[in-house]
């Protein structure tokens, strides 16, 4: 194997991602259409801000994405799954190549968080875009094919998709600024005066264009 053809790898699950695995197994049960336990548990490597988890059964296997906790001690807005999983499920079908959604839960109940179950597809991650090792024909290829599928994207006729309530039209760099900066602001530790300075400047600096 090549120095770019990593797989994910998977570990076992650390007491702060920790859940109640049998509760999980049981709203599968009446949840996920063919699912059969027993259920083992494993989470994806890597620092995504939502854990991810591999669920394996004798006959196949999941991923599941949830929150890292509960919505109250959680930044608002933040860690949304389930818009993940609207707009996954909305672009099935369609040119872009997405994992099958089986199920949304946001009842907190459950695990303690919510999350969403789909398909596992097996793959490798191409960590170094320049694609050591590659020929040039190969890496034409994967770069066409990932043009391919940003021109698909932007093909995508949403509201026929179920996504016409998606987002917000219009003043998106001035929300984006906005949200980001009550963040900071909700999360912040000490005191960091150019982030205080950076973030008098973005609202007062945004293109005309952009309004």
């Amino acid at each position: 194997m090549s120095n770019f053809d990593h797989f994910v790898g998977t570990r076992a699950v650390s007491s702060q991602h920790a859940f109640d695995t049998e509760a999980l197994t049981a709203y599968l049960n009446q949840h996920l259409e063919g699912f059969q336990g027993p259920l083992t548990v494993e989470i994806f490597k890597g620092g995504q801000s939502n854990p991810t988890y591999k669920l394996i059964t004798p006959g196949r296997s999941y991923v599941m994405r949830a929150k890292p906790g509960p919505v109250a001690k959680l930044l608002p807005s933040a860690h949304a799954v389930e818009r993940e999983f609207k707009v996954m499920q909305g672009l099935q079908g369609t040119d872009v190549p997405v994992a099958k959604m089986h199920c949304l839960c946001e009842d907190e109940s459950v695990i303690g968080r919510a999350f969403y179950v789909m398909e596992f597809v097996e793959g490798r991650v191409l960590w170094d875009q320049s694609l050591p090792g590659m020929t040039n024909v190969q890496r034409a290829e994967i770069y066409d094919e990932m043009n391919r599928v940003i021109t698909a994207l932007h093909k995508v006729k949403f509201a026929e998709r179920g996504l016409a309530d998606y987002g917000k039209p219009g003043n998106y760099f001035e929300r984006q600024i906005g949200r980001w900066s009550k963040q900071y602001a909700a999360s912040i530790t000490q005191p960091i005066p150019e982030m205080d300075s950076l973030m008098q400047w973005l609202p007062a600096n945004i293109p005309a264009s952009a309004r």
